[in-house]
């Protein structure tokens, strides 16, 4: 039996076991204290709480980027790195730990995804692209080739960056957004082309 244990029961957990189920998980339940009266999500069980988890095999289904980055280092068990069979990912590129690759996602060649990433459905990540810790591409999210990305950013669905452009960390990028200026920490950007607000 090939067991996994995602904390967060929550919508993107249900994703993360759809994925785990797709590439072969058959013992898959979710741990989540922030809904002590749950005990199934979606066609998984909730058998407890973070607190229980021990050891073996677990993935972070967190959206929220702090949380999930700050629980990156404290959970004691291995964390898996979950790709969707539906996605395509370059044989040069690097997946950190935790990371998650949703069905339908491009990975180029020689890109870097950090650990805690969320590459979400259909997003593309060109060549040569490096994503810092804890960042989330929403679905259809896409990036030029050799864009870098800090830690905690979230790109919004269906946002586009332009080549080589230069992302700092914790900064929101809104939906629809074209990206085609450098954007420094923490900033918020939006619009065609995308402006600060």
């Amino acid at each position: 039996m090939k067991a996994l244990r995602i904390i967060g029961a929550g919508g993107h957990g249900r994703v993360l076991a759809d994925i785990a189920q797709a590439t072969g998980y058959d013992d898959i339940a979710f741990l989540d204290g922030a809904f002590p009266d749950l005990t199934q999500s979606g066609a998984w069980n909730v058998i407890g709480t973070p607190a229980d988890l021990d050891e073996g095999l677990c993935a972070l289904g967190i959206g929220d980027n702090q949380t999930r980055l700050a629980l990156l280092d404290s959970v004691p068990c291995d964390l898996v790195t979950l790709i969707h069979p539906a996605a395509v990912i370059s044989p040069h590129a690097q997946i950190g730990a935790g990371s998650v690759i949703c069905a339908g996602a491009i990975v180029g060649p020689f890109a870097r995804i950090g650990r805690g990433c969320i590459i979400n459905t259909g997003a593309s990540v060109d060549h040569d692209c490096t994503l810092d810790d804890g960042v989330h591409l929403s679905p259809g999210a896409r990036l030029g080739g050799g864009v870098c990305i800090g830690a905690r950013t979230w790109i919004g669905i269906g946002a586009a960056v332009r080549e080589y452009k230069i992302i700092g960390e914790d900064v929101v990028v809104a939906a629809g957004a074209a990206v085609v200026t450098d954007i420094e920490n923490g900033a918020r950007f939006g619009g065609v082309p995308a402006k600060e607000f």
